[in-house]
């Protein structure tokens, strides 16, 4: 039985219980056990932590390089303490199993690893002798306060995205994590009062979309951040533009693995689990379309449909499970939903994930099992949306040239693998793939916190990407100087120009 939680503000280095407001259940999706309530937190509460980061900021933008980073060795040290205890509150809120669930805080480790390089990425640049005793400089500076909308499928990743990014370049933040899985940025709170993190330069607040939507107009806030839908992304970025905000969006996403006759067919099959029903398929760079040249499309279906069924289903917590189950009773559905619409269009499903066989105790739980469709044509819609959820579809393509069309006709430019021993194939998808991120003989092509993450047409709006240099980028303004340097005493500079002629820059 797990611990009844009623989730709390982090405000002003203060936890806060809502009053006067809706709560809402909060399940672990593993059981459908009720396990606490999340507020609906107020307009006037959001505003308060618009408040609290915008007081803070006026001190941290001017606290040292140094001493901001001692602050994100800290978070990093006490992360890497806690891990299994952050692991576990992933695996209880989101069910994502326990082993994926500590891999997702490795990476959140490694994402604050990376921000520590910050004093290296925010370096400026000067430009001596531009004109007679006169140079240039380029510095970075912060903005302000930016806020954060996470999703419920990677709360611990969307964080290091976000947070150590931001407040590393001197800004202060106001995080909303999803009402799903809210328990990660609990314990991550009560992480920011242990290592003396100065109140109001992290809050978090719990609410609905009326959270983000006191953001936009107001002069307090500099950007916005979201992971998240493809139709909430664009109402953001409406949204932001109206208000003359920054924005970083990641939006929806529908990925092929596209598999070459050259395949090296253990190395695909353990690929192909993975990017699947990793996550129970709740992730944006899942590998929802295996698209195969004619020469291996009938071996591959075989191949898939052995491992498939070999993909034991049940609660996260348990150790010799590979995949938990989907995040709520809604979501459930919505997969169910477009098992039927496979059906009723053609396409041919040959395993069924409805109804999975599990323990008794996880009866209740929101389980939906590998489901696997052939012969799927890139018209229909389970070859269009995504389905946020463990089902696959098969399609025979003619060739590469062929499977870069599909890529490139599709509304999202998330992801795109190809799995093949040849170079010409692998340079030319490389180069051709209409999508952000690429992979090669990898079914999952999520970059390493080095560099940036997120995808291109409708999987992505705003200015940035997240990580990497462009994640320093989106969190800072560059500011020029041109400076003349005169010695004391001596003789005003004259006017270099001839009379006839005046410079529009100095001279």
């Amino acid at each position: 039985m797990t611990e009844f939680t009623r989730v709390r503000n982090y405000i002003n280095g203060e936890w806060v219980e809502e009053t006067g407001c809706e709560y809402v259940p909060l399940f672990n999706p593993s059981t459908g056990e009720e396990i606490g309530e999340v507020p609906l937190s107020s307009n006037e509460t959001s505003l308060s932590a618009v408040a609290a980061a915008s007081a803070a900021y006026e001190t941290w933008r001017n606290v040292s390089l140094g001493k901001r980073m001692d602050h994100l060795f800290a978070m990093r040290q006490a992360v890497v303490q806690d891990q299994e205890e952050l692991a576990v509150s992933i695996a209880v809120d989101q069910a994502k199993h326990i082993s994926e669930a500590r891999g997702e805080v490795q990476r959140a480790v490694q994402l604050i690893e990376a921000a520590c390089s910050i004093p290296s990425m925010i370096q400026g640049e000067t430009l001596d002798h531009i004109s007679g005793g006169i140079s240039g400089r380029v510095i970075r500076q912060p903005l302000g306060v930016f806020g954060g909308v996470a999703p419920f499928n990677f709360p611990a990743l969307v964080f290091g995205w976000f947070i150590p990014y931001a407040i590393g370049v001197g800004n202060t933040f106001i995080y909303k994590p999803s009402t799903q899985s809210p328990l990660f940025m609990q314990k991550m709170g009560d992480i920011f009062s242990r290592i003396g993190l100065p109140a109001g330069v992290v809050n978090i607040i719990h609410g609905n979309r009326s959270i983000p939507e006191t953001w936009y107009e107001h002069p307090g806030i500099s950007g916005v951040c979201l992971v998240g839908s493809t139709p909430t992304a664009k109402k953001m970025a409406e949204a932001c533009g109206r208000g003359g905000k920054r924005s970083m969006l990641l939006g929806g996403a529908k990925n092929y693995l596209v598999v070459m006759e050259d395949v090296d067919w253990d190395l695909f099959i353990e690929s192909f689990i993975h990017s699947c029903y990793g996550s129970a398929g709740q992730r944006c760079l899942a590998g929802s379309i295996v698209a195969a040249v004619p020469e291996v499309y009938d071996e591959l279906i075989e191949r898939v449909l052995e491992a498939s069924r070999n993909v034991k289903v049940g609660d996260a917590m348990d150790p010799s499970v590979y995949m938990g189950p989907v995040i709520s009773e809604k979501a459930k559905q919505s997969i169910e939903r477009y098992i039927g619409i496979g059906i009723e269009q053609g396409s041919g499903l040959v395993l069924d994930g409805r109804n999975p066989v599990v323990p008794k105790e996880n009866q209740n739980g929101y389980f939906v099992g590998p489901t696997v469709f052939t012969d799927v044509t890139p018209c229909r819609t389970i070859a269009k949306e995504e389905i946020f959820g463990p089902v696959a579809s098969i399609m025979k393509i003619r060739d590469l040239d062929d499977a870069l069309g599909l890529i490139r006709d599709q509304e999202f430019g998330n992801g795109a693998c190809i799995f093949t021993q040849n170079q010409y194939y692998s340079e030319k998808f490389i180069s051709e793939a209409d999508a952000g991120m690429i992979g090669v003989n990898v079914g999952v092509c999520a970059p390493h916190p080095y560099l940036p993450f997120g995808g291109i047409k409708d999987s992505h709006l705003g200015t940035n990407k997240v990580q990497g240099k462009d994640g320093i980028d989106f969190f800072t303004q560059n500011k020029v100087a041109t400076i003349r340097v005169a010695p004391p005493g001596g003789v005003a500079v004259k006017n270099r120009g001839n009379g006839d002629v005046r410079s529009c820059v100095a001279q």
